[in-house]
């Protein structure tokens, strides 16, 4: 078990038909649905999920969005410490088939899912066309950092004004960044964003544009994406 570490991330789309086209394309993915939510195969690992946004989320005019998902000893204990640290608790399902999940709000309002089965663990270190890497921009990073600290017993340093490294406390594995960004440039919402590893950037931008992808910033290594929704996600090379 990857205790408070990160190990899974779906996306939240108005269209799931089409959105899975667009993946598929782009990361040779292969889709199979269960249940109302597909999950993305490479090869014969499960890699991510896809899912219609619910109507709740459609009536707030919520966009589509990744949503990243870390591994916890217990979701009851861990939805009781985060609420005890200002967090607001979304959804708690604290028994299902393949384990507990848990979506909670920071004290900023950034949304991640807590989970503690054993079934889903796709994240890698450098696979190409996986889940590789996740970092949270907040418009107020102190802020962040004193809640993720208190709930996962991270090592979070800091490396300049708007910049801090996440380690867990056990192994100092590096599993994420904060980052601290206007909202002039990352608009109103605070949010996690996924990183996707790839064998070339510059050919992965190539398929992202031929399925009307958007290219919203350019790094060089590592760019971020948009599937032509508001799901934003990063593509490195690994």
């Amino acid at each position: 078990m990857k205790t408070n570490n990160f190990i899974w991330a779906d996306l939240s789309s108005y269209q799931p038909e089409k959105t899975k086209v667009f993946y598929e394309n782009v990361f040779e993915w292969k889709y199979y649905l269960m249940d109302g939510y597909y999950t993305a195969y490479k090869g014969n690992k499960d890699v991510v999920g896809l899912y219609q946004t619910p109507k709740e989320f459609q009536q707030m005019n919520m966009p589509s969005f990744w949503m990243s998902y870390i591994q916890v000893e217990d979701v009851t204990t861990t939805v009781e410490k985060a609420r005890s640290l200002g967090a607001i608790i979304e959804m708690v399902e604290p028994a299902t088939s393949i384990g507990g999940v848990a979506l909670i709000r920071d004290t900023l309002g950034a949304g991640f899912t807590v989970y503690d089965g054993d079934y889903m663990n796709s994240r890698t270190v450098s696979e190409e066309n996986t889940l590789v890497y996740n970092e949270l921009h907040v418009s107020d990073a102190a802020k962040a950092v004193a809640f993720y600290q208190h709930l996962f017993d991270w090592n979070i340093v800091q490396e300049s004004n708007d910049s801090y490294a996440v380690f867990t406390k056990d192994t100092e594995e590096s599993i994420a960044n904060i980052y601290q960004i206007d909202n002039t440039f990352k608009g109103k919402y605070e949010y996690w964003v996924c990183t996707f590893g790839v064998k070339d950037v510059k050919t992965t931008v190539k398929k992202i544009k031929e399925q009307k992808g958007i290219i919203v910033f350019d790094e060089g290594n590592r760019v971020l994406c948009s599937d032509g929704s508001e799901a934003f996600f990063y593509i490195q090379n690994v």
